[in-house]
């Protein structure tokens, strides 16, 4: 299977909608990938829990067949986990993946 995970840490709107949500949704849509699964890390946390462009997007990417995980340390600190939650992100623990990840050397780009 080919998966990809894509850390995305970044606030910065026209990044995360033009490179993050637009990549994502179109990996799904053109089959470049079998699956991808976007992480939501730190600065990221706030953005797509509260700018409504992004949660429709992130909706949108969803319904293709992206799946969105968010790092529960950051969007517990940030007091954003129940909004993640509402628009479908699984919102988990998530450093221990992210470091077997990396470790097995499994296709990952951070944005």
């Amino acid at each position: 299977m080919r998966k990809l995970y894509v850390l995305w840490t970044t606030d910065n709107l026209i990044t995360s909608e033009k490179m993050v949500l637009m990549y994502s949704q179109n990996c799904m849509l053109n089959h470049w990938w079998d699956e991808v699964e976007v992480v939501i890390w730190g600065a990221s946390t706030k953005l797509a829990s509260e700018n409504e462009i992004i949660r429709e997007k992130i909706k949108m990417a969803i319904h293709t067949g992206v799946k969105f995980i968010a790092c529960k340390g950051c969007s517990d600190q940030l007091g954003v986990s129940e909004k993640l939650s509402e628009i479908g992100v699984n919102v988990v623990y998530w450093g221990q993946n992210l470091t077997y990840i990396i470790q097995d050397g499994e296709k990952i780009i951070t944005i």
